[in-house]
């Protein structure tokens, strides 16, 4: 479980530094908040940071020996070969990484190279399983994976984006923001505030209120505002196991207690989310 733990510091890391790696950071990158390279140039440090402390930590921590276990076979399951897996594993690969460059030359929006990868993922699917029996190519096909989609969380994000715009249409976001630099009023303070609540109420909504708090004209793109919010959305979230949605899967999955995880894996899940700020605002500042 201490292994689990460490995954989920891990994956929350490992996504605030890219446009297309975390939700936040991708819905800042879709606002105009954040361009591509300064968001990976600036980020990438401050977040092997935050997950190079907390597993140097570890390292000092665990004593002993750890068997393998034995993989299962799941002979029911057509397998496919090698070469077919790699070849869907690098094409995915390829594509999630062409959406920055798709909305770089052509100025549409990501969800259009989203969708256009998509298409081209399906062509190759079809076309390396064309000589397959029907049966047998259905459970390596885009169609089938479309049918997994998991439609009650995206409705969910939907109903938070829609309550998020009634609240900044209203004007009451505009006033927290004002309450928030008149009492608070380090910007430092106020993002790291921002990313440790992230841990208890879900990083979306808490970005998506901060985008309609605080637009472009008061902060620009690739200010300093707007990443440091990115790193501190995407990586607070590990300090609860319910603070993230890598948390909430390996809850599921593994049955993490949340006060075995508040013990034994939040402590450490801060010190690399201080030491991770810490370096981006000692990095701003000589850079």
């Amino acid at each position: 479980m201490l292994f689990i733990g460490m995954v989920v510091i891990a994956a929350n890391s490992g996504g605030a530094w890219s446009p297309i790696g975390d939700v936040t950071t991708t819905m800042l990158w879709i606002g105009g908040q954040v361009s591509t390279n300064n968001i990976i140039l600036n980020l990438f440090i401050p977040s092997l940071v935050c997950l190079t402390v907390p597993l140097i930590i570890v390292f000092f921590m665990l004593k002993g020996n750890i068997e393998k276990p034995m993989s299962a076979n799941n002979d029911d399951k057509p397998s496919a070969s090698s070469f077919e897996r790699n070849m869907i594993f690098f094409s995915g690969l390829g594509i999630l990484l062409f959406v920055p460059v798709f909305k770089t030359i052509t100025h549409l929006p990501p969800f259009m190279g989203m969708l256009f990868g998509l298409g081209l993922l399906w062509i190759i699917s079809e076309l390396i399983h064309k000589d397959k029996d029907e049966s047998d190519k259905n459970a390596y096909s885009v169609r089938h994976a479309l049918r997994k989609i998991d439609m009650p969380c995206v409705l969910f994000f939907l109903g938070i984006l829609i309550s998020i715009s009634a609240l900044q249409s209203t004007g009451q976001l505009g006033q927290l923001a004002s309450l928030m630099d008149e009492k608070i009023g380090n910007i430092n303070f106020i993002v790291i505030s921002i990313g440790l609540l992230s841990a208890i109420v879900d990083n979306v909504p808490l970005v998506a209120a901060s985008m309609g708090m605080y637009d472009l004209q008061t902060y620009p793109t690739d200010h300093y505002f707007w990443e440091f919010l990115a790193y501190c959305a995407g990586t607070g979230g590990s300090a609860l196991i319910i603070g993230s949605a890598a948390g909430v899967a390996a809850m599921g999955m593994e049955k993490i207690d949340f006060f075995w995880y508040l013990k034994k894996v939040s402590w450490l899940a801060l010190i690399g989310y201080f030491a991770g700020a810490f370096t981006y605002i000692l990095q701003h500042g000589i850079f």
